[in-house]
Formats: C-alpha cells, sequence, structure tokens
C-alpha cells in the first residue's frame, strides 16, 4: 500500500512548502464576445524556512504555480524585466505546472495571461440562459478550478490576500469575494480588496445585469432584476443567523456577508466566497423552506473559511462542522422540529451514500490523492461527519460543547488543518477535559473507522409520525389526498418519496401525479425527488418533465442523479437527447464529470 505524506497536497504541483505566495494583484478585463479573461497577475512571496525550503534563497531557485488551460504570454519581475519560465508535465485533473526561475532576491513576479475556452472554473452563459436576456460570466473555483483563470498556488494550504481592478468590454456590474461597493463605479472599472487571507478555492468573479437590495445591517442580496426582490424576501432573516453563529462561533470576521444569487446554471447548492456566498435561484421556494443552505454558506464563514482543510482529503472538516452548524442555525431561527425534520433528511441521505460506496471508503478522510478531488464532494462527506459532531455534543453537553467549537475555531483562525491536527488538538482538549465521556478508541473510531461506529445513535423526529401513518395507509391501498398533506413541509415530502417502494404499479404513480403534480413542483427538491421515483418506475409520462428540468436547473445535486436514474431505467436514446439538448447549460466543470460518467454505459 502506498503511504502518503498526508500534509502533502497531491492536488497541486506547487512548490508552496518551500515558496509561499501572500498576496495577489489582479488587472483583468472581461470580454464577453471572445468568452476570455485577458490581464496580468502579479504575486508577491516569501521563501519559507523549513527544511523543505532548504536552497530556496539560491539563484536558480524555482517558483511553481498551478494552471490549468491558461494561455502565458510572459513573465517578468516587477521592472518588466523578463523571467526565465517553462510549461512542465501536467495531467487532465491537475492541468499544468508553470515553472518560473527566480534569480536574485525576487520577491513578485508578474504574470501575463488570457484564459481559453475550457477554463473549467468559468461559465459564459448568452441572453438565453439568463432572465435579464444579457450575458453574464461567474466562476466556480472549488475545489482545484481557480488555476483555470489565475495561474497562482491552488491549494487550500497557501491562503492568500489580494486586490483587484476589473472592468468588462460592456455594460454590466462586476462582484467578486470581497467586499463590494454599494453603486457602480461610473467609469466601468471595478475594484476590489480582500484584506484576510483566504484559500484560494475562495476566489470568485461574477459579472452581469445585476441589481442589489440591502436586507440587514450587513447584508445585501444581488441578483438579476427578475429575482432580486424574490430572493430579497426569501433570505430576509439572514442577520438573525449571523447573530447566532456570532455568539456560540465568535465574532464573524469578514465584514459584510452578502449574497449573489446565479442564474440555474450554478452547479452548487450555494457557494461560501468570503463576503459574497454564491447562491442557486432553487433556493427561492416562496416559504422559506430551503434556506438551510443559505445558513450552510454562512457557518462556513467559520467552518472552512476561517479554519480551512489543508488538503482535499481532509474536506470533512469544513464540511462536517459545517453542515452540524446548519442545524443549529436552523433551530435558533425557525425552530426545534425543522432542525429535526432536516437532520432526519440527512440521515437518509447518509445511508443512501453508504448502501453503493465500498466500505473501504466509508471515512471521513476521502483518500482522494491519487484521484479528481471532485470524489470527494459526495454526502457521505458532509453527513458522516455531521452525524460525529452530534456524536461529540450529545457526549459533552450542548454548553460544554459549545465552548469547545469556540476555542477551537480561535485556535485555527487563518489556518489550513489537516485530520492528523485536528486528532492532536481533540487530545489535548477533548480527551484531557472530557475523557470521563469520551475515549480516544472512541474519537479514532469515528474519525478512521469504516462506516458508522457503534456508539452512533440514528436521530429521530416525532413530525416524521404523519408522515409514516400516510406511507402505510398508501401502502395498503388508500390514495394520499390534500388533506393529510396541507402541512407539510418541504422535508415531509422528501421524506413520503424516500419511503416509497422501489416498485410501483402504473395506477398508483397516475394517482399521485394527477393529484399533485410533484414533477411540476416549484420547489426543485420535491420535483427531483418525484422525477427520480417515477424513472425508476418507467413512469414514461415523466420523461418529458425530466427534461424541462433538466434543461433548466443546472444544480449538480439534481443533474447528476436524474441523469444516473435515466442510464439506469435504460432510457439510453432519451438520456443522449436529453443531455444533447441541456448540456450548453451546464457549468463546465459539471459538464467534464457528466461526460465521462455517461460514456462509461
Amino acid at each position: 500500500m502506498q503511504q502518503w505524506d498526508l500534509r502533502h497536497d497531491y492536488h497541486s504541483y506547487a512548490n508552496s512548502d518551500a515558496v509561499r505566495v501572500r498576496h495577489v494583484s489582479l488587472e483583468l478585463a472581461i470580454d464577453f464576445e471572445l468568452k476570455q479573461l485577458t490581464g496580468e497577475a502579479r504575486l508577491e512571496f516569501e521563501h519559507l524556512a523549513s527544511p523543505e525550503a532548504e536552497g530556496a534563497r539560491s539563484d536558480g531557485a524555482e517558483l511553481i504555480l498551478d494552471t490549468r488551460a491558461l494561455n502565458i504570454i510572459s513573465v517578468t519581475d516587477t521592472e518588466g524585466r523578463a523571467l526565465e519560465w517553462a510549461m512542465g508535465e501536467g495531467s487532465a485533473v491537475l492541468g499544468t505546472p508553470l515553472v518560473i526561475t527566480l534569480r536574485g532576491d525576487i520577491r513578485s513576479v508578474v504574470i501575463c495571461y488570457h484564459t481559453s475556452a475550457d477554463a473549467e472554473g468559468l461559465q459564459w452563459l448568452d441572453g438565453r440562459q439568463t432572465q435579464s436576456g444579457k450575458p453574464f460570466l461567474f466562476s466556480q473555483s472549488q475545489p482545484i478550478n481557480a488555476r483555470s483563470w489565475i495561474p497562482l498556488q491552488d491549494t487550500p494550504k497557501a491562503r492568500i490576500t489580494f486586490d483587484a481592478r476589473v472592468r468588462a468590454n460592456r455594460d454590466c456590474r462586476i462582484v467578486m469575494s470581497a467586499l463590494n461597493a454599494e453603486t457602480a463605479p461610473q467609469d466601468g472599472v471595478f475594484q476590489f480588496v480582500m484584506e484576510k487571507p483566504m484559500p484560494t478555492h475562495l476566489l470568485a468573479l461574477a459579472a452581469g445585469e445585476l441589481v442589489r437590495i440591502e436586507i440587514g445591517p450587513r447584508s445585501a442580496v444581488f441578483a438579476e432584476p427578475a429575482t432580486a426582490a424574490l430572493a430579497a424576501t426569501e433570505f430576509e432573516d439572514i442577520e438573525a443567523m449571523m447573530q447566532m453563529a456570532d455568539s456560540i462561533l465568535g465574532p464573524y470576521a469578514w465584514g459584510r456577508y452578502d449574497m449573489l444569487i446565479l442564474p440555474p446554471s450554478f452547479p452548487f447548492g450555494g457557494m461560501e466566497n468570503p463576503c459574497l456566498a454564491f447562491l442557486t435561484p432553487t433556493l427561492i421556494a416562496g416559504d422559506k423552506s430551503l434556506v438551510s443552505t443559505v445558513a450552510h454558506e454562512l457557518a462556513h464563514s467559520w467552518t472552512g473559511n476561517l479554519v480551512s482543510n489543508a488538503t482535499w482529503r481532509d474536506l470533512w472538516l469544513n464540511e462536517g462542522f459545517t453542515t452540524y452548524f446548519t442545524n443549529r442555525i436552523v433551530e435558533a431561527v425557525y425552530g426545534k422540529e425543522q432542525a429535526g425534520l432536516e437532520l432526519m433528511i440527512e440521515y437518509g441521505r447518509l445511508k443512501e451514500e453508504m448502501a453503493s460506496m465500498p466500505l473501504e471508503r466509508q471515512t471521513l478522510p476521502a483518500n482522494v490523492q491519487a484521484g479528481d478531488p471532485n470524489e470527494a464532494f459526495n454526502r457521505f462527506t458532509y453527513d458522516k461527519a455531521s452525524m460525529f459532531v452530534h456524536f461529540l455534543e450529545a457526549r459533552l453537553g450542548r454548553e460544554a460543547f459549545d465552548r469547545f467549537l469556540n476555542a477551537y475555531i480561535a485556535a485555527f483562525a487563518f489556518v489550513a488543518i489537516t485530520t492528523e491536527d485536528f486528532v492532536d488538538y481533540a487530545r489535548n482538549t477533548l480527551l484531557k477535559q472530557h475523557g470521563d465521556k469520551l475515549t480516544e478508541a472512541e474519537l479514532l473510531e469515528w474519525i478512521y473507522g469504516e462506516g458508522l461506529p457503534d456508539s452512533f445513535c440514528a436521530p429521530t423526529s416525532t413530525s416524521l409520525v404523519k408522515v409514516e401513518q400516510a406511507i402505510d395507509s398508501w401502502r395498503d391501498g388508500a390514495a394520499l389526498t390534500a388533506s393529510q398533506t396541507r402541512h407539510w413541509r418541504v422535508q415531509h415530502w422528501q421524506y413520503f418519496l424516500s419511503k416509497l417502494p422501489q416498485q410501483i404499479p402504473q395506477a398508483r404513480l397516475i394517482e399521485l401525479d394527477d393529484s399533485f403534480a410533484l414533477g411540476r413542483s416549484g420547489n426543485a427538491e420535491i420535483a427531483c425527488d418525484w422525477l427520480r421515483v417515477a424513472i425508476r418506475n418507467h413512469y414514461d409520462p415523466a420523461v418529458a418533465e425530466v427534461e424541462d428540468f433538466l434543461c433548466r436547473i443546472g444544480r449538480a445535486k439534481f443533474v447528476r442523479p436524474l441523469f444516473l436514474e435515466l442510464q439506469i431505467a435504460g432510457y439510453h436514446s432519451e438520456l443522449k437527447a436529453i443531455y444533447d439538448k441541456a448540456r450548453p447549460g451546464f457549468h463546465p466543470s459539471l459538464s467534464v464529470q457528466l461526460d465521462r460518467l455517461l460514456t462509461q454505459s
């Protein structure tokens, strides 16, 4: 078995243990016609006094950066003198290293470059794909796509500050993961400063027809005009969420928490970019039933942005603590019943994921060192880790656990840590202070053990009793009625659909479809779950609804499962036709994954 260096980031070519980039200055021009960013990046760095960095100060030392499909025009020092550089041998997943030879006491380099049409971190939308009818650009850097639009050390280990000047070749508003001005500049040049060191996967850029609506003392919504007012109403509780998080995790460190509502092709529910979270419009359900994703991205401001994973193997440190604390925010703002429902849905997702996942992969560290880091982003990474944090709270008691959380975040603020860093910290805090409630064997079994440990207690919710009764009645042949479902929340529907038999007679599917039209629900969670059930049971009328859904929504959480259901159910010609039609609207990073996934059959 290969022995891995658990402190090394195997998804970066950068020599960040020897030479560390500390600040990036960007001068960029956005060309919507060419679908290209052009400009320069000035990187300021220092040599690290470590064994790995021995000899780094000598003439001829190298600065190695990550790139993918970037066109490098020149590399100079800050005086404009050319530096020797070369592109190394790369790979389809990681891209290509840019190797720069350093002379003398150089502490900055300037790289002129432009992006290519193959930049997986950028999506260019034409007017047909936006509500405003005008072009739109947005980035998605996580996990390793920042290197496709900026040459840099693209590893969460190498935190940076940045500043940027960005202009576009058409009238639009430009925003970034930094403080964004209330009004657009008259000259069309947008300037940004991020003074807090952040991981490179949190670099973000967007440009399009955007309006801004203030919704709290430190929050605003940016969105296309047709969506802005709806989003402002849906997410108006953000200040209450922030105050709750402040009270337990410590003061919010990033100044403002603004939100950008992206077009439907955004591949994630949200992305926790500092100062400006990116969110999918599928969260706008009209009843605040899906705002837990907003709470999730907010929680990342502490667990993920402030305390970060050092490598993608350690992603659970971000997502587990964040998923746990999301539930705490929901409980504080929307009540224990809602939090309990969401925890039950989370547990259901975990069981579903574990049923199809090899046991050897069911550890909290995602051992993806030899593969694509996107493989770490699954419900198991989020939900088993969340169950682990809930376990710690149950063992210690909430008051003691909250003190631990606050101290943990203070101890590692603005630091990237590994799984082993966390274990060492837990040994010196949790186990020393609460050794009567928690053993080291239990701690290690949760983290490194496969599956769920014997100490796991599954969550329960009395709110689901009425759904269980409806399921039993339906299985006995009775129709589901509007009176039974009148007060159901989205989580009740999700639970009901998850408990339906694998094989359902067509007449029963027609009955559900005629009564509730779930495939046309305005709530994307309900629609997707119903369409999966329908396709699994060869309910042909749903195929057209699947096509409509996939041509409107590019969120990977919905897109991947629906295509897989079509594939498994044998709808091969329909799948190809739908994919050919829907693919132009998907984010490039999602298209790459789907191309691989759907050509394996």
